[in-house]
């Protein structure tokens, strides 16, 4: 009878602690499964963020690093900079606009122009063979802007840069006036065909008397 009991009792000390047990494995199972989803959640990838840039927040060098996501309009490929203008026009106005030409060109070729022309005396200013190479890359610059988005070049906007410019460095240089050559060379000039039309007809005149002779 004690036997009995005694095996009774050790049945139910054995299955409390076995539930315990497995109450005590369910518990911290569920615990380590929530945190492992918890940490999860919260550890998301990070995305690539691009912040809206300011009027003078890029130079050469980012905008090659401006990383933006699948354009939505196309793009030319004349240069390797033309993904970094596209994307820069795709951050701070949705797509290549005039406006954003408009300052791809203030901030990546008049500074340099300007740079370059104040750099120099203000007489060098109207010696050709001194401006000619700062002249042709800026419009160089402009083109190859222009053609990166796509926008006819050239267009009103370039050609309001250049007369800007032709106001700012070159309104003060003299210009060569064309006149009259001098009396002798126009006196020479007008008689010369003149001259020549009765010797031509005179010619004329013999070579067919010549044939009706002959004939």
């Amino acid at each position: 009878m004690n036997r009995t009991l005694f095996s009774k009792m050790t049945v139910t000390r054995f299955s409390l602690v076995f539930s315990g047990c497995l109450a005590t494995f369910l518990i911290w199972g569920c615990t380590t499964v929530i945190c492992l989803v918890n940490d999860k959640v919260t550890a998301q990838p990070a995305t690539t963020a691009t912040t809206r840039p300011t009027a003078t927040g890029y130079n050469a060098t980012q905008i090659m690093e401006v990383v933006g996501s699948q354009q939505s309009f196309a793009c030319g490929d004349v240069s390797q900079m033309c993904n970094g203008y596209c994307n820069l026009c795709k951050e701070m106005y949705g797509e290549p606009t005039m406006d954003c030409l408009s300052f791809l060109l203030e901030l990546m070729c008049l500074p340099h122009f300007n740079d370059s022309m104040r750099s120099l005396s203000m007489t060098d200013w109207c010696v050709w063979d001194k401006v000619s190479s700062l002249y042709s890359t800026f419009s160089l610059c402009t083109e190859e802007i222009s053609d990166c988005l796509l926008i006819p070049w050239p267009n009103s906007l370039v050609e309001t840069m250049f007369v800007n410019i032709h106001s700012e460095y070159f309104l003060k240089c003299p210009t060569e006036e064309f006149s009259d050559p001098p009396p002798a060379i126009v006196f020479a000039l007008v008689i010369t065909p003149i001259c020549l039309i009765p010797v031509m007809v005179s010619l004329v005149v013999l070579k067919t008397k010549n044939g009706d002779g002959t004939s």
